[in-house]
């Protein structure tokens, strides 16, 4: 059995992983692990199903050939890194160091993105080394720098659990967070007392637990919570002691809030911030009343914050609330970040982002660069910030950067106008990537492909959103050719000349991020305040010390025993004269409004069982269930004003790209608003990639996109016949006019549609299989006036492949028929309802997934609920075990019941 760390969000839950005999995985959850105490999402529990070398990376590989007739031509290691550091070298050379960069990811382990940062800034000499984090968290980072002098979370999961009042502000934690969201439900379990607040624009399954929810009109928090800021102080709710000894900043702050300092917060008032956020004026000030008339409030906020061109800001707004009330560095009391990713971070602590150094220090500060420079004994620093995510990839078009070497993410995908990434890939010199996968939208613009070992192969650390710093620890041999990043980013430096890379593992890479956070407390002249990051006391670690790390809190200065739970209890912060700023925050508007022809505002985000760009949920049939092919999600209303009906095909447009998807009313999307996952790419679909639709306006101090608010346009995508194929082989597809792909249990499914008539639909059947009907067991059924057709392979009894084709989007359920690929021999009833088209006696379909982890259907939980009088989620689960498991489905459970 190993302990390790489970590598989706930042929840950081403790895994027991025991690699069996048979060659089987067994995932379970630690309860030894303070993040999740034995819990897992339903993520967690099937990482099992996504291990295997189908797909991977396993040897070095160089493109030869150009655009459509390029080949990959697999190479030794010698070779490949040789042109790697041959080319960066080359390119430093001609045109100076800033024409190179390095793009890395949250996915790496805290050592990986050590050595990448010191090549970069400490021996390359630019600071052109950003990550896919500055996409979900660089704003908070930049609006604790702001408020606390540094990067800091000042609570911990505990805090939730003590608090009395717990506010989600763009959050959708029941399904982004689920673990920590299931800690908040059983929280309520224990005190009812303890009260629920969402804020979102839509309703989503979080709001589900909620005692109140506020639909704000998207980018009007800082509206919001200015407001809460001016009932606040007009209420004399004020910790003064706090803020006169602790503060600075008030005055700006509060001028910026538009309070005069006399007189009550009126209904006048009241009622122009509700305008303004488009909510009930009585709700809003239910909320303002609520927030005031609590002490232990904890304030979680997310992507629906930081997402947005005004991002910094809204953090700095909440985080002003809960200065003025003191409510910081107490149980149960302040202002979270709910990081999205493994690891972002332990990326900022070592200083991933293009903008900070190591250890927290800043490039702007010489006495920081200096420190750096002399620990690492590197020939040269970054004098100053390098290129964020977004203008990176704009230099890298314009010619000025003329290398990039991306690592673990798949920003042709992720980046907002991910279509100009595209170009500015094509156009570039040299581009590198690692990775664990073969083929991504990304890889296929790389000139050198470096394998990469993934979770279960690599040893290091992680870091959660509670400052907690976990082992993840291998398990599986290394596959192929595969190599640890950081070997590689290592191995790559050696080459170049560079001395101070020749560790010999993962440990000593920690201990020297260890004693370099030690030092950076003691720069000369630096401040009276020391940086609160400080990891020292896990310094000088051996190897068989560091493999038996117990999961601890930082900072950490007096040995691995002595982690720290909360910080600012002693109400010192980082700025040098250790106060916490109050941060004016004027609010502003989106940078982009709707208009005539893109009157809807396009929302983005993550479903429950997907993950990024799908590398690893799309291999687990368990997680494809819940959400199998792209949708736009909007209200009723506007999908008739704009001609589209639930369960069609629409065009979604905005200036910068178009895709088309599934038109869904989820129910929980208000008017002027539509929402598109952000998962689906080439690999799974033929156009879906939602980053290239998004706009490319970030936040001016933190460079974080708007990802939450672009102008988009929903039309009708007229095609002649839709259909779909299940089949445990590869069907021959002759390009159809839009197709979707998803894993199945045994089988692929596959969503079909296309603007050129089907002329011979059974002849086009047959031939999607090589299928002699003479010679097969071949079932099929055919309406030529209705265009309906239905066919399945059948072999030796059991079910090997079935297609269904119609002039309409209204076909069989998928449910079922997938149910039929468990067989091994389908019975009579199952020949019937395949031509039929539904199942026959006994076989019910059970409805879309709504419990992943035991496979319960929306039908199946309906039909109990009204068979057996069920009345809450617990008698759900104590009937059909769903909801029992991870927890995730818990929130549609109580939809099915409300």
């Amino acid at each position: 059995m190993t302990r390790t760390t489970c590598p989706y969000c930042g929840v950081g839950c403790g895994l027991r992983v025991e690699a069996r005999d048979d060659g089987s995985i067994g995932v379970a959850g630690d309860e030894t692990h303070g993040s999740n105490r034995g819990r897992l999402c339903v993520k967690g529990a099937a990482l099992a199903e996504t291990i295997g070398l189908e797909g991977r990376l396993l040897r070095p590989a160089v493109r030869v050939g150009a655009g459509d007739a390029s080949s990959l031509e697999t190479v030794s290691w010698d070779a490949a890194l040789q042109k790697v550091a041959d080319g960066l070298r080359s390119i430093v050379d001609r045109h100076g160091p800033d024409a190179v960069a390095f793009y890395v990811s949250g996915q790496l382990l805290t050592e990986d993105y050590y050595v990448a940062n010191k090549l970069m800034k400490g021996f390359i000499g630019s600071a052109n080394i950003d990550t896919n984090s500055r996409l979900c968290m660089s704003s908070a980072v930049a609006a604790h720098k702001r408020a606390f002098g540094e990067d800091l979370v000042s609570v911990c999961y505990e805090d939730i659990e003590e608090a009395d009042l717990i506010v989600l502000v763009g959050s959708n934690a029941a399904w982004c967070h689920p673990v920590l969201f299931q800690r908040i439900a059983k929280a309520r379990e224990r005190r009812p007392e303890l009260k629920l607040v969402v804020i979102d624009p839509r309703r989503t399954a979080t709001c589900e637990l909620a005692d109140l929810h506020l639909p704000l009109r998207p980018g009007t928090d800082v509206w919001l919570f200015n407001g809460l800021l001016r009932h606040l102080w007009r209420h004399r709710v004020v910790d003064a002691g706090f803020v006169a000894a602790h503060t600075r900043g008030l005055t700006e702050a509060l001028v910026a809030a538009e309070c005069d300092g006399g007189g009550d917060i009126g209904e006048r008032e009241i009622a122009e911030i509700a305008a303004i956020c488009r909510i009930a004026p009585a709700e809003l000030l239910a909320f303002y009343e609520l927030f005031a008339s609590t002490d232990k409030v904890v304030t979680a906020f997310s992507q629906g914050v930081n997402q947005s061109s005004a991002g910094t800001d809204k953090a700095n707004a909440i985080i002003n609330c809960h200065l003025l009330t003191g409510r910081i560095g107490k149980p149960g009391a302040g202002p979270f970040s709910l990081t999205g990713q493994p690891n972002a971070m332990g990326g900022r602590e070592v200083g991933g982002l293009a903008n900070m150094l190591a250890a927290h220090l800043e490039i702007g500060e010489p006495a920081h660069r200096r420190l750096v420079q002399q620990f690492w004994g590197s020939p040269r620093i970054a004098e100053r910030p390098g290129l964020k995510a977004v203008e990176l990839f704009e230099a890298i078009e314009q010619g000025r950067v003329k290398a990039v070497w991306i690592m673990a993410t798949n920003p042709v995908v992720s980046l907002p106008d991910a279509d100009q990434v595209r170009r500015a890939l094509e156009k570039c010199e040299l581009v590198v990537a690692s990775d664990v996968v073969e083929s991504t939208d990304t890889t296929a613009y790389a000139q050198v492909l470096l394998p990469a070992l993934g979770w279960g192969e690599k040893d290091g650390t992680v870091t959660s959103s509670e400052r907690r710093i976990s082992r993840q620890r291998a398990f599986l041999p290394a596959p192929g050719e595969a190599r640890a990043d950081w070997r590689i980013v290592c191995e790559v430096a050696q080459r170049m000349g560079f001395a101070g890379f020749d560790y010999a593992g993962p440990h000593e890479i920690f201990d020297e991020h260890a004693r370099l956070s030690a030092c950076g407390n003691g720069v000369p002249g630096d401040c009276e305040a020391p940086r609160i990051f400080d990891i020292g006391g896990l310094a000088g670690l051996t190897a068989d010390a560091y493999d038996a790390l117990d999961p601890i809190q930082w900072p950490v200065v007096g040995g691995a025993g002595s982690g720290a739970q909360r910080l600012f209890a002693d109400g010192r912060f980082a700025h040098p004269d250790a106060r916490a700023r109050f941060v004016a925050t004027p609010p502003r508007r989106p940078a982009n409004a709707p208009d005539e022809a893109h009157p809807l505002i396009l929302n983005t985000g993550r479903v429950r069982d997907h993950w990024h760009t799908m590398t690893r949920t799309g291999r687990s049939p368990t997680l494809a269930t819940h959400a199998p092919e792209p949708f736009v999600d909007m209200h009723p209303q506007d999908a008739l004003l704009h001609g589209v009906r639930e369960g069609s095909l629409a065009r979604v447009s905005t200036r910068w790209g178009a895709m088309v998807a599934r038109v869904r009313h989820g129910g929980g999307i208000a008017r002027g608003s539509v929402f598109v996952p952000i998962h689906w790419n080439d690999r799974f679909a033929s156009d879906a990639r939602v980053g290239a639709l998004v706009n490319p306006v970030v936040d001016p101090l933190s460079g974080e996109p708007e990802f939450k608010h672009t102008p988009v346009r929903v039309e009708p995508f007229e095609v002649a016949w839709h259909g779909f194929v299940l089949a445990r082989r590869e069907p021959a597809l002759d390009d159809p006019t839009w197709w979707t792909r998803i894993r199945g249990a045994g089988f692929d499914r596959y969503e079909l549609a296309g603007r050129k008539p089907i002329g011979d639909r059974a002849a086009w059947a047959r031939a999607l299989f090589g299928v002699d009907a003479r010679d097969a067991d071949w079932l099929e059924y055919e309406d030529r006036s209705a265009g309906v057709y239905r066919a399945a392979l059948v072999v030796d009894g059991r079910l090997e492949a079935c297609v269904f084709v119609s002039a309409r989007p209204d076909l069989p359920a998928r449910n079922w028929l997938s149910s039929l690929f468990c067989k091994q021999r389908i019975e009579e009833a199952d020949r019937v309802g395949l031509l039929f088209g539904q199942p026959i006696g006994k076989g019910v379909d059970a409805g879309p997934t709504v419990c992943s982890c035991f496979g319960v259907g929306r039908e199946t939980i309906r039909a109990a609920i009204s068979s057996y009088a069920l009345r809450s989620p617990a008698d759900v689960t104590a009937r059909l075990k769903a909801g029992g498991n991870c927890g995730s489905c818990l929130p549609e459970i109580a939809a099915l019941l409300r």
